[in-house]
Parts: structure tokens; C-alpha cells; sequence
């Protein structure tokens, strides 16, 4: 809209409402998991109601002075809940009309002030006029039938506007409902004005396009869900991993998400996602042929990691990315590096300066964030490279790019491509910002998938070119040792196995542990190695330890305050016996040591909750003077990072979600089973209706598969129980059931049944 002002055109921005979709609750699961065209509807304040109200109706005889019997309805309005607030303010009242042929009375309650749950507690009377079926007479009053006859009671908020007052909702109820009993007491929801809406044709409106997800759960006490559960929970267990409960859900289901979502919660809360994680990578990996093709297909495994990084390293990503990605979406610098989108104000090379620097510092900030990766995810991490590795023994970077599939393709790059969906950002970045988080997602994208050839990864290029700026060792050196660092894995019986992997060394200068108790305690310069087994120490490089310090025997790793030798940048690994004291070269390397230490030692079974951060000097701790050189610490030890991430999840409620899915895909286990059947029969060909299935032994398969079923029936049973007993207890018209639209016919059929059973 453009508006003159002194002569320049000022063009403003005005919102419009073009229109809604409005879907019903009891609608919702119809439209589960489907994308589905909805015709966008007319937005009118008329239309857009909620709340319920409690009314009593009460019809009884009177016998006028003629001797006419007639009907008086009394009416009482007692309260309303959930109104809507409208423009900051609810001042709500009641208008009550008794409508027929030719009747339209109204009145009215009293405003009740800024509330909208207002008790009103008000009763009107309207008369009705009936003759008795036997008699002849005729009557100054219009005869009516009262089952013709409907009260309308809508809700008001009292506006000071000149517009007038708002209207929030209204009920209509014919009189049937009063019965033979002319007694009817009951809670309505609010709906919307008949006819409020403008004319408009719904055609011209447009539509649009939703995907509904809508689930219900009915949740049992938690010994209802202990057969499916134990079996689900076994399942890491299973020889092999594809005749177990959790890959069979994955089989049946439509989608392998629809599956991974409850699986991945219901394994995190009883802390067995490892274990399952491990054995179905190991099984995709070892059905993989060629090492270039490992985790791409949209598989169970690779779904369910993905749902792991995603509630377990939001926290991380937060920490990681956020700052940097606030930083980009602020400062709008231009970054199009594509010529032919180059506006005409802009430089090339300033744009390829922009988004470089951009590119190196999320690389940085990438390729240093190890000591974050939550222990869950590097855990996982260390399963995948060593199955990758045992799988592909020539290939000697399958190691790494079967966690960077992951850590990079499917975990940073989406995040920084789409901030909003990772709640880095609260809304989408705008175009121009947007095009800049592609371009550097693009990049790290390919700098941490380590391929042979760089440039061939990108159909553009001007993307090519710019990636010529990046094609030096020193990337691929950070990727590596970022890989290397979060697929070690923190649990000590994985260790035997594992091959030590370098995490860090350098020069720095250590204080001698005096291991003889009079011997001299002086400063050195030593040259330190760490690697996932162990931290040592020698007197140059490539020479032979001076002494091995197992990883399991760190119990804490924490700053030494300066006053205990008048040195700057110093710290403390502490052991069972004793605490090596060290200075590193300056304060950002004592940080990065530090930092590691604590994370390749953070899982140790006897890390220490308190610390002395000075000294043990001439018999006695600088920092609480006591005596004793194994008293306990003084200090809080600052806990380095969470060594798991705590989830707020619901075993059971995961287990009926489960439960929901084997119950929607029923037809599909028995068909599996007929699949179990054909491949134990016969030897030749596999049958083309069941070949979707992975069924690597059809006889263990079959014997999961009639627990499941089994298990299902079961729950079936208590669920259909659970509903006969419910539908019994429901009371339509309830202040927790009331009557709605679709309800009313219920509940006419339900008085109706009540009212033959009295007799």
C-alpha cells in the first residue's frame, strides 16, 4: 500500500487474512499421515468461537384462569468456561431467545467484568402456550407444538467500540430434548453464528495443502505394555537383528520414521539405544557392497540415528551453531557467489571474501566442538567406524565417512540450512540470508564428507571454483581428528577392541609427581600424547614413555590456581595417588586440554566430585590448609559435560504408540509370516509380494512375529474393554462431555435408550 507523504511515496506492509482451515478433532485421524488439499474458508469473527456454557431447562403446567393449560420454560444460565479473550479483554453476557414460527423474545444477563469464566446463575421464563388434544376450543394464542420450538442462548463481550459488541459463540436447543421428564440440564460447546460468514464463493478462496499428524493415546498402567515391551527391549539380543520386535516394526511400517520416532525414545529412556543402534548398523553394513554407498538409503538404522542426534544433540548443536548462525542472520552481508544472480550493486570478490569467512568460521567452530558431542551420540559413532572398518578393510577412509554421513549430512549442514526446524532461529531467514545459509551448507556439507574429489561434488561452477579456497590439507586434518575425537567411545569394555586413536599432543611443561618421596620436585618440558587409552608423557617426540597414565585412571580433570607455584596456565590431572600438575603454553591450549581430558574420561566409573584447586605444598593443601594429603577436595569439581543427555519421556506411553503401529499394520505381519512360511518351504525364488521383506531366517522370524502378534491381541482386548466400559460411563451434555455438534443426535439416542431401560 503506498501512502504520499509530503510528496514520497511510503509504501507500508498490511497483513491480510485471506482465509482458514478449520478441521473438526474427530476429524483429525481421518486425515493421519495424508497430504490432503483443504478449501481455505471465509475468516469471520462470527465464526471463530470457543468455550462452553451450562444450561438448565425446565418446562412445566400451568393452568391459566380460563382453564387453558399451559407451558412455562424456565431457563437458567449458569456459567460458561474458556471463553476468548478478545482485543485484551473478555466482559461477557448472555442473550436468551425462545425462537418458533412467531417468536422471537429475547433477554438478557448481566455483564459480568474481565473474566471468561463467568457464572451468571440467571433464570428466565418464557411462556408456551398448548392446548390438550381433546379439546375443540380456539385460543387467542397461535397454537404451537413445543417440539417445534428451540432456545438460542448466545454469549456477548460488552465493547466500548463504536463497532458494537463482539460475539463469542451460542447454542441452539430444541425443546424435544426436555422429554417426557420436561427437565434438561446440561454443558454445550460454543459454535459459531449461522450464516455469520461473508458470501464469498469458497472457490475463490484457493486451498491448501496440509500433512496432519494426530495421534491418541489411551495409556495403560505400565504392567499392561511388559510382553510387548520386554520383547522390543530384547530385541539388540536377537540373532540376527532382523528376526527381532524393533526391526519387524520397522519392516511393517509404511514409513521406516513412523517407526524409528517410538523406538528411539522408548531405547533412550532405558538407556539400550546403543546396543540396538549397534547391532541394526551392523547388519545394514555387512547387506552393503560398496563402501561409497554406505547409510544413503532412508533405512530403520539410519532413522533412528537420526532421531538420536536430534533429541540428544539439540543441546549440542544449540552451543555449537547458534551464536554463529544469529550472527549471519543479523548482519545480511551479501554472499551470492552465482554471476548470473549477482545483483548490480555488489562485487564477486567481496561476496566470496564474505561467504569464506563465514564458511571457516562454522568449520571452526564444527571441527572444535568434539569435547561437546553428547556420549550417547559418540558411543554410536564408534560402533558405526568400527563395523565400517572390520566391513571394508581396504577402504581406509570408510572409518570416517561412515560418521561424517551422519555428523555432517544429516545432522549440521540441515541445521544450518534450515535454522527455524532445529530451533536455532525463531522464524525462516529471509531470502537473501537464506541463499547464504545454502551456500555455506553446501560447503561444509562437502568438506566433511572427506571425498576423493572435491570439485566434482558440486553441479555448479561457481560452487566449484569457490571450493578451490578450501582444498588443502589442513580440512581435511580437522575433519579427521573432529571424527576421530567423537567416535571414541567413553565405556572402558569397548576398549580391547578399539584401535587408539591420537586425540592431541604438544610440548608442555609438567612438575614432577615425585613418585620418591624425597626426591626432587622440579618443572620439565615434556612432550604429552593423549589417545582414547591412555595420556602419557615422554621426553621428546617418538621416544618411548616416561609414563602411562590409563584414561580410566583420570578422576578429575581441573584449573590449578596460580598461587600454588606463581605460574600462569596451569592444571591438574588427577589420579588415584596423585595430581600431575601441568603449564600449557597459554591459556587457549590449557582450555583445549583440559576439554579433552574431561571428555575422553568423562564416563569413568570413580570421577570425583570434589576437587583442591591449589596446591598440596610444606604438608598441607593451600586451599583448605588441611594436613592429610588424601583429605577429601574442598571444591565442587566444575563437572565438564554431561556425560548423557536426560530425556523427559514415557516408556509406556512409546510402548502403546508401538502398540498403535503393529495394530494399524496388522495385515502386514501376517503377510510376513506367509513370507516366513514360503522361504522355509522352498528354496527357489523369492515370491515378488514378499519380497520388501528382510527376512534372514524365516524360523526365528516367525517365532517374534507370533509374540508380537500375540502381544498385540492382548492390548487389543484391554483396549476395546477400556472403550465398551468408557462409552458406559460417558455422560454427554457433562461438564467433561459436552454436546457439540456431531454429539447432540448421541445424546438425543442416549436419553432415548436410558429412558426404555426405566421402563
Amino acid at each position: 500500500m503506498a501512502v504520499e507523504e509530503e510528496g514520497l511515496r511510503v509504501f507500508q506492509s498490511v497483513k491480510i487474512k485471506i482465509g482458514k482451515v478449520a478441521v473438526k478433532k474427530e476429524d483429525l485421524q481421518k486425515y493421519h499421515g495424508k497430504d490432503t488439499w483443504f478449501q481455505l474458508q471465509p475468516v469471520s469473527a462470527d465464526s471463530e468461537v470457543q468455550g462452553k456454557v451450562h444450561l438448565e431447562l425446565r418446562l412445566s403446567e400451568v393452568i391459566t384462569d380460563s382453564g387453558v393449560i399451559s407451558h412455562k420454560l424456565a431457563t437458567r444460565v449458569l456459567e460458561c468456561q474458556g471463553l476468548p479473550i478478545v482485543n485484551g479483554q473478555c466482559d461477557p453476557y448472555a442473550a436468551v431467545s425462545l425462537l418458533g414460527p412467531s417468536r422471537s423474545e429475547a433477554k438478557k444477563t448481566k455483564v459480568k467484568r474481565k473474566t471468561n469464566n463467568p457464572q451468571f446463575e440467571e433464570v428466565f421464563y418464557f411462556e408456551v402456550t398448548r392446548p390438550l388434544s381433546y379439546t375443540k376450543r380456539q385460543f387467542d394464542v397461535e397454537e404451537e407444538d413445543v417440539d417445534k420450538l428451540a432456545l438460542r442462548v448466545d454469549l456477548w463481550n460488552a465493547s466500548n467500540l463504536k463497532f458494537g459488541d463482539e460475539f463469542l459463540g451460542g447454542v441452539r436447543v430444541p425443546l424435544r430434548v426436555l422429554g417426557q421428564a420436561g427437565v434438561h440440564d446440561a454443558w454445550y460447546f460454543l459454535q459459531p453464528r449461522e450464516n455469520g460468514g461473508k458470501s464469498v464463493k469458497v472457490d475463490e478462496l484457493g486451498s491448501l495443502r496440509l500433512n496432519i499428524v494426530y495421534t491418541e493415546d489411551h495409556v495403560f498402567p505400565s504392567e499392561h505394555y511388559t510382553p510387548l515391551r520386554d520383547l522390543l527391549l530384547h530385541s539388540a539380543n536377537v540373532e540376527p537383528v532382523s528376526a527381532s520386535t524393533a526391526h519387524i516394526l520397522g519392516e511393517v511400517c509404511r514409513e521406516k520414521q513412523e517407526a524409528a520416532i517410538p523406538l528411539v525414545r522408548l531405547f533412550l529412556h532405558y538407556g539400550k539405544i546403543v546396543p540396538f543402534i549397534s547391532a541394526i548398523a551392523h547388519a545394514e553394513i555387512n547387506r552393503t557392497q560398496d563402501p561409497n554407498t554406505i547409510f544413503r538409503g532412508n533405512s530403520l538404522t539410519s532413522k533412528c540415528i537420526d532421531e538420536t542426534m536430534k533429541l540428544a544433540g539439540m543441546h549440542y548443536l544449540q552451543v555449537t551453531l547458534k551464536p554463529i548462525i544469529d550472527e549471519i542472520c543479523t548482519e545480511h552481508k551479501p554472499c551470492e557467489i552465482d554471476p548470473v544472480k549477482l545483483k548490480e550493486s555488489e562485487n564477486l570478490e567481496t561476496n566470496r571474501e564474505n561467504l569464506r569467512h563465514y564458511v571457516d568460521r562454522i568449520f571452526n567452530v564444527i571441527t572444535t566442538s568434539g569435547v561437546r558431542c553428547p556420549t550417547v551420540m559418540c558411543d554410536i559413532f564408534f560402533s558405526l567406524r568400527e563395523s565400517a572398518a572390520t566391513r571394508f578393510q581396504v577402504d581406509q577412509d570408510v572409518r570416517y565417512t561412515a560418521v561424517s554421513s551422519f555428523i555432517f549430512l544429516r545432522f549440521f549442514a540441515p541445521a544450518i540450512l534450515s535454522p527455524n526446524l532445529f530451533h536455532l532461529r525463531p522464524h525462516h531467514p529471509d531470502p537473501a540470508t537464506s541463499r547464504t545459509l545454502t551456500l555455506i551448507s553446501k560447503t561444509i556439507q562437502t568438506l566433511g564428507s572427506l571425498a576423493k574429489s572435491k570439485s566434482a561434488n558440486f553441479k555448479e561452477s561457481y560452487m566449484a571454483a569457490f571450493y578451490d579456497y578450501f582444498n588443502e590439507q589442513k580440512y581435511a586434518d580437522a575433519v579427521k581428528n573432529f571424527l576421530d575425537l567423537i567416535s571414541t567411545s567413553g565405556k572402558w569394555d569397548q576398549k580391547s577392541i578399539e584401535t587408539p586413536i591420537m586425540l592431541k599432543e604438544g610440548f608442555m611443561i609438567k612438575r614432577a609427581q615425585g613418585r620418591n618421596r624425597f626426591g626432587m620436585k622440579n618443572f620439565k618440558k615434556r612432550w604429552f600424547r593423549l589417545t582414547n587409552h591412555e595420556f602419557t608423557y615422554h621426553r621428546t617426540k617418538g621416544e618411548g614413555a616416561l609414563c602411562s597414565i590409563p584414561i580410566e585412571n583420570i578422576l578429575a580433570v581441573e584449573r590449578l590456581e596460580e598461587e600454588s607455584f606463581k605460574m600462569k596456565n596451569m592444571f591438574q590431572v588427577i589420579q588415584p595417588e596423585r595430581a600431575l600438575y601441568i603449564q600449557a603454553n597459554n591459556c587457549v591450549e590449557a582450555r583445549d586440554w583440559i576439554d579433552i581430558l574431561t571428555k575422553v574420561s568423562q564416563c569413568n566409573r570413580k570421577r570425583l566430585s570434589t576437587y583442591h584447586p591449589s596446591a598440596y605444598l610444606n604438608g598441607h593443601w593451600l586451599c583448605c590448609k588441611l594436613s592429610a594429603d588424601t583429605a577429601p577436595g574442598c571444591t565442587p569439581c566444575t563437572g565438564g559435560l554431561p556425560a548423557n543427555i536426560q530425556l523427559d519421556v514415557d516408556g509406556d506411553r512409546e510402548t502403546e504408540r508401538i502398540y498403535s503401529l503393529f495394530s494399524t499394520y496388522m495385515t502386514k505381519l501376517i503377510k510376513m509370516q506367509e513370507a516366513c512360511g514360503s522361504k522355509s518351504v522352498y528354496d527357489g525364488p523369492e515370491q515378488e509380494e514378499y519380497s520388501t521383506f528382510v527376512i534372514d531366517d524365516p524360523q526365528e522370524t516367525y517365532k517374534t512375529l507370533k509374540q508380537i502378534i500375540s502381544a498385540v491381541q492382548t492390548l487389543e482386548q484391554q483396549h476395546t474393554k477400556y472403550k465398551r466400559d468408557k462409552f458406559k460411563k460417558t455422560k454427554i451434555g457433562s461438564q467433561e462431555h459436552p454436546i457439540g455438534d456431531k454429539s447432540f443426535q448421541c445424546y438425543i439416542r442416549q436419553q432415548s435408550e436410558s429412558s426404555t431401560y426405566s421402563i
